[in-house]
């Protein structure tokens, strides 16, 4: 009996041809994404606030060009995609993160912000890239799953998570056949969350790793695996996707 060794299964790149922009690309989950759409074969473009930082992650991943600017400008985002050349695929918008605090605390100004800065910044860009996508491009916007569980500590978040599923699905509707999905995450091990945790970081990914039922933390890979995939199923759009290892289902 002889046996044969199996060869590696290949596959032609998915993004091959295609232009991806990544809206806070220089760390975290949109320079993973990065990465990854190009081994996919996609033309990166990254946008994000920090020059240096910036220039680090276009040298990297070879970016076909990058920019530098706060994207909760209207008239700086608006420049951007007038700038761009024509057609770009897909767009990743991966800001800005959740502001928690008790409901009592937050003035009027700052409830309107938490409740709609994800969705005025996603209007934005959408009303700035639709013309230039690709039928079956994808607008991908960021949100997370923790804001589910009504706690005391996380004030008007619960409201803002529960807002973006239905504005996605709308927004899916008029920009077709531009497809738009939301990513909710749960914690991803990115530098963000080391800033924000701390000396509190390591402790918190014990947990992680004791409590979710993957056994081991979510890192920006995962949800840059996922991001991908929505990219390339043209069948997917208006729909949220949750990627936190179970974090939502345990105490």
């Amino acid at each position: 009996m002889t046996t044969t060794t199996p060869l590696p299964i290949q596959h032609e790149p998915q993004l091959l041809g295609q232009t991806v922009v990544l809206i806070g690309g220089s760390a975290g989950i949109g320079l993973e994404t990065a990465r990854l759409a190009r081994a996919e074969g996609a033309e990166v473009i990254l946008a994000a606030r920090d020059p240096e930082r910036l220039r680090q992650a276009a040298d990297e991943v070879r970016a076909h060009s990058t920019a530098a600017f706060d994207a909760t400008d209207s008239a700086a985002l608006k420049r951007f995609f007038e700038g761009l050349p024509d057609p770009i695929d897909h767009v990743l918008v991966t800001g800005p993160g959740p502001r928690y605090a008790p409901l009592l605390e937050i003035d009027p100004a700052e409830l309107r912000d938490v409740m709609t800065d994800h969705m005025v910044l996603g209007l934005d860009v959408a009303r700035n890239a639709v013309g230039k996508m690709r039928p079956g491009g994808t607008l991908l916007l960021m949100g997370g799953t923790g804001g589910r569980r009504i706690t005391r500590g996380l004030g008007i978040v619960s409201a803002a998570t529960a807002a973006l599923p239905p504005f996605v699905a709308s927004l899916a509707l008029e920009l077709a056949p531009v497809r738009v999905n939301l990513i909710a995450a749960g914690f991803v091990d990115t530098p963000l969350s080391a800033s924000l945790l701390g000396d509190d970081l390591e402790a918190r990914r014990e947990e992680l790793r004791a409590k979710l039922p993957i056994g081991r933390v979510v890192g920006p890979a995962d949800v840059a695996a996922l991001a991908v995939h929505i990219m390339t199923n043209t069948a997917l759009t208006g729909a949220t996707y949750d990627i936190d290892g179970g974090q939502q289902f345990v105490a």
